[in-house]
């Protein structure tokens, strides 16, 4: 990747790093962080890049939320039943 890219590409870049996440979360993540990554490599700047990463991220997004809602849901049912 060139040295300087335009701010678009650099500040949407950063919302493809995983490291924050939970591992479990991170699985599903490192994939599209990848992608992103080799997509600016080989394409230049302009408002398609900008635009096709913003959908990426999109994506991402839906993913780790899926993830976030599965693991909530394994965690309720593994929790013990009150009688009421």
């Amino acid at each position: 990747m060139p040295e300087t890219r335009h701010p678009s590409t650099t500040h949407l870049l950063r919302y493809f790093d995983y490291d924050h996440l939970p591992e479990r979360l991170q699985w599903h993540s490192i994939p599209f962080h990848g992608l992103a990554h080799e997509i600016v490599d080989h394409l230049p700047d302009g408002p398609e890049l900008t635009a096709g990463l913003r959908k990426l991220l999109e994506a991402k997004d839906c993913i780790v939320r899926a993830a976030v809602d599965q693991m909530r849901n394994e965690a309720e049912a593994a929790e013990p039943k009150q009688e009421s």
